[in-house]
């Protein structure tokens, strides 16, 4: 049973986190709140949400502190990935910039269309587990190179052992022989992997371009 997505909803008009805690609930979110960024500092070091819905005006510490904090603050370090949407009366688009500057991943101007934020925080949450898996299959990747080149190394090591070994008894034994056919059948398997790893390395750009774009452009 996939887990529930957990969203942090910050706002200091208590209608508004009602509002949302009670839609977003309905729909099968799991809902945090806080009423300003200092608590929300607090919920999202507790909670770890998978998205951050924002007021960008706030007493305290407003939307844009928050997000800078978080994107930027090395103490945060471990929360910088969290995505973040955030919302404010203000509809300038300086404003807006700023935000996604910051490093949110949209901005909604108030008043919204529950439709349209549920939409945007679903199309959020999208985004997020593609570039989770763009990047579990890098780290798969690296792993498969790291192994491939382990494996060249053992073998040669053995190869050189027993090149000593035959020199020292004037010819190779039977049982030098039966390794090094082991070795010749484990590097042609080696081989393979090397190859395996090779097909899916010309696929890290197009890889670090999806995700490029899947972080600049979150709702496309």
């Amino acid at each position: 049973m996939e887990e529930k997505k957990r969203i942090l909803i910050v706002d200091d008009e208590q209608i508004n986190l009602e509002f949302f805690d009670v839609m977003l609930s309905k729909l099968g979110f799991r809902v945090e709140k806080a009423e300003n960024g200092m608590e929300a500092l607090d919920a999202i070091k507790k909670a770890k949400p998978d998205l951050v819905l924002l007021d960008n005006v706030m007493p305290k510490l407003s939307g844009w502190e928050l997000t800078r904090l978080l994107k930027t603050n090395p103490e945060y370090s471990e929360y910088s990935d969290i995505p973040i949407i955030m919302f404010s009366a203000m509809d300038d688009v300086k404003d807006k910039v700023e935000g996604l500057e910051l490093g949110a991943d949209d901005y909604i101007t108030k008043p919204f269309n529950f439709s349209e934020v549920l939409a945007r925080i679903r199309a959020v949450l999208r985004t997020r587990e593609l570039i989770r898996q763009i990047e579990y299959r890098e780290g798969r990747l690296r792993i498969a190179e790291e192994m491939a080149g382990a494996a060249v190394q053992v073998a040669s090591e053995v190869r050189t052992l027993l090149s000593k070994l035959s020199a020292k008894a004037g010819s190779p034994s039977e049982e030098a022989r039966e390794i090094a056919a082991r070795l010749d059948e484990w590097e042609r398997r080696v081989d393979t992997w090397k190859a395996e790893a090779e097909r899916l390395k010309i696929g890290e750009t197009a890889l670090a371009a999806l995700k490029k774009k899947v972080r600049e452009h979150p709702g496309q």
